[in-house]
């Protein structure tokens, strides 16, 4: 599951993708991996790891990890094939969710593409290349669609009715994921097409370090544009976040956020919400050899989430031992836990909650 960030030339996209590739930003001890030049491995910051790491003190400890891609800046003419376009929307293409850098900074040194600070222009221009790649998309099912309606099949007839929807909503510059449709007809005939602006999306206010901590009227502006949306807008300093990746030491870089009156890096903020809108969640093992954040889908069963350690788990799956983070901190150890009978054994219909610490039994 990987995220891309997206935007125009020059608003912070690369210099935020910095900030995230490096983990220092994030934890003291975290290590991170690049699997190609534009695409990051990003730990997920989770204090809760931390705590069972303090409880458990086993060799190694491995957080949770998002990926994300740093896209090329798109221009406008980029659904046409200018500037990098093609490459910019195939890529784009391959992310299960978007995070869309706006600049909302002012500075005379750094020159914006068109000339002036508008978060709302650009938004529109990204917004308005998007839905032209769609609306190419749904004219070419749409021909297909069509014919067969023309028949008389019911269930093409349906097809062409939503499609039609979507087709309306994109001229009228409405992306995808707003446009009023049937959750059953958005799951049959909407989301096999891939739309790029029915990905979720959350928008990343790029604002200056004054701006830190209260964001400022861009950010309001912003919110106000997409509250039909359902996205999530969040704010952080990009420059200040990189200078903050300098420093040496992790006691270094609290000091720092102290001062600016931060609890902490507003890159750890972006990266839960990352997770959160790919629709992850995490369970943990624990044990003396290693503490580990597992990602795992929303809903996801006990015995997909035993998958995710290894798919002879998820094949030979007997039953997996639960406890709840909570009752683990509360008790201190799985010893404690087991003593107030507060260690649940599940089967195959569990549906894993986030934060579970889970044992799994298996048979091959």
């Amino acid at each position: 599951m990987k995220a891309g960030i997206v935007g125009l030339p020059n608003v912070g996209k690369s210099t935020l993708f910095n900030c995230l590739s490096n983990a220092k930003a994030q934890s003291a001890n975290f290590p991170f991996c690049t699997i190609e030049p534009n695409i990051g491995v990003v730990n997920v910051p989770d204090p809760r790891l931390q705590k069972l790491e303090e409880l458990v003190d086993p060799e190694r400890v491995l957080p949770a990890t998002v990926d994300i891609v740093d896209i090329a800046g798109l221009v406008k003419g980029a659904s046409k094939g200018e500037g990098l376009g093609n490459q910019f929307l195939g890529n784009i293409r391959e992310t299960d969710a978007i995070l869309h850098v706006l600049r909302c900074f002012d500075d005379d040194n750094i020159v914006h593409v068109d000339g002036s600070v508008d978060p709302i222009r650009d938004k529109e221009t990204i917004d308005m290349e998007l839905q032209l790649k769609d609306l190419e998309t749904v004219d070419k099912k749409l021909e297909k669609v069509k014919r067969a309606a023309k028949t008389g099949n019911k269930e093409a007839q349906k097809e062409e009715a939503v499609l039609l929807a979507v087709k309306k909503g994109l001229e009228e510059g409405t992306s995808v994921r707003a446009i009023e449709i049937a959750k059953e007809d958005r799951k049959e005939f909407v989301h096999p097409l891939q739309f790029i602006t029915d990905k979720p999306v959350m928008y990343v206010c790029n604002v200056n370090e004054e701006s830190a901590v209260d964001g400022n009227a861009y950010v309001e502006k912003v919110k106000a544009a997409v509250a039909h949306e359902n996205a999530e807008v969040i704010f952080l300093a990009v420059g200040t976040e990189a200078d903050i990746t300098e420093l040496e030491t992790y006691e270094e870089r609290q000091m720092f956020l102290e001062d600016l009156g931060l609890s902490e890096p507003g890159s750890g903020k972006l990266i839960r919400g990352a997770y959160k809108l790919l629709n992850l969640e995490t369970y943990f093992t624990a044990g003396v050899k290693e503490v580990r954040a597992w990602t795992i889908p929303v809903g996801a069963t006990a015995p997909q989430a035993a998958g995710v350690i290894h798919t002879d788990f998820e094949k030979g799956f007997i039953r997996a031992e639960v406890i709840a983070y909570d009752d683990y901190v509360a008790h201190g150890s799985e010893a404690k836990v087991k003593e107030a009978g507060k260690m649940r054994v599940e089967g195959k219909e569990y549906i894993v909650k986030d934060g579970d610490v889970m044992h799994f039994r298996f048979n091959v």
